[in-house]
């Protein structure tokens, strides 16, 4: 059973938690990986499915956030322009984004056709963090299989830390990975959750932050050894999802995922200039229709500051998640990265 940042006795926010304090809370959701250690090659694929059904006949309400765009995410703009996710969102590593697109866009053609239907436009959801300090990234690893095995083990509980698109991350200069948490309001008699999904690559070592303690500095100067890893600098990336069953417009979502920013602020990142921090959310309520007049209903807007204040504290509680999970790994120059559990 993998140690979380709660095992150590830390409590982020006040709002609670869902059952399994992860992303697939929301129902519906499931997250899947394919991890790849080979050689030189320690990276891989994960993916979040948002239903059991195909996204594409059943669109998604949908928004995205590019905080600092130092990154290479693949179907950002339709997302933009029309607010709709019309497949699952796959992450992986810098340099096979296009190839884990291809993957995503045969998977979705498959579906479709089994559904009877033609797809004659498709667009693929692909995050990115680059994890060449630690995976050869330019063997470009990961194939369609890879992307169809994470889809197949999909599942409600599934690992963090370093597993699929976390396997080679970096995150304040200590081991990152995939992360996630949730959080459960209570909205006009409802309850509501909120889900969040990381993959951790970014950061200074120095800034890093826990519950107000700035362990980083403390982190920074028992790195004495010559072997110790550790980064100088905020570079890097962050990709987020966040998934939630409230009724909400694209609009209002877009205003939801933009206070994951606050969660990343609060373990201590200012947003360095070559990291890039892109916010991906989706709701499963709220699906679209292909009627002429479309009903759908939205919380009121004075209602929406504790959802605000959930994403933020699922963020930052899924960052700790992703790096305290993950297991030390060694760079390609054979310096340690290590886990932050070694600190706590």
């Amino acid at each position: 059973m993998q140690k979380r940042i709660r095992n150590y006795g830390i409590t982020i926010g006040k709002h609670k938690t869902g059952t399994n304090n992860t992303i697939t809370d929301v129902p519906g959701v499931k997250v899947g990986h394919c991890t790849l250690h080979q050689d030189k090659v320690h990276t891989g694929v994960t993916v979040i499915l948002p239903g059991s059904d195909n996204p594409f006949l059943h669109k998604y309400t949908a928004a995205a956030y590019v905080h600092n765009g130092f990154g290479k995410t693949a179907g950002i703009p339709q997302i933009e322009e029309l607010g709709t996710l019309e497949t699952p969102i796959a992450l992986t590593n810098t340099l096979n984004v296009g190839k884990v697109c291809d993957a995503v866009v045969s998977y979705m053609i498959d579906l479709t056709h089994q559904d009877g239907k033609e797809v004659y436009s498709i667009n693929p959801i692909v995050g990115e963090c680059n994890d060449s300090r630690i995976n050869d990234i330019q063997r470009r690893a990961v194939t369609e299989e890879h992307v169809l095995s994470a889809i197949r083990n999909a599942s409600t509980i599934f690992e963090e830390g370093s597993v699929g698109a976390g396997t080679g991350t970096v995150c304040y200069g200590l081991k990152g990975g995939i992360g996630s948490a949730s959080r459960v309001i209570t909205i006009d008699d409802h309850l509501y959750t909120i889900g969040i999904l990381v993959q951790s690559n970014f950061g200074s070592t120095e800034d890093l932050i826990i519950n107000n303690d700035p362990i980083g500095k403390r982190i920074m100067v028992s790195m004495h050894h010559e072997k110790d890893a550790a980064s100088k600098e905020d570079r890097g990336s962050i990709m987020t999802i966040l998934a939630t069953d409230l009724p909400v417009s694209e609009r209002q979502l877009y205003r939801i995922i933009r206070r994951c920013g606050v969660g990343i602020a609060r373990t201590g990142a200012y947003t360095g200039h070559g990291s890039g921090e892109i916010m991906i959310g989706f709701t499963t309520a709220n699906r679209k229709t292909d009627q002429p007049v479309s009903t759908y209903s939205c919380i009121h807007e004075d209602l929406i500051n504790p959802v605000f204040e959930a994403a933020a504290e699922a963020v930052q509680e899924a960052i700790y998640n992703s790096m305290v999970s993950a297991e030390p790994a060694v760079s390609v120059d054979g310096k340690i990265f290590h886990s932050l559990k070694e600190y706590l």
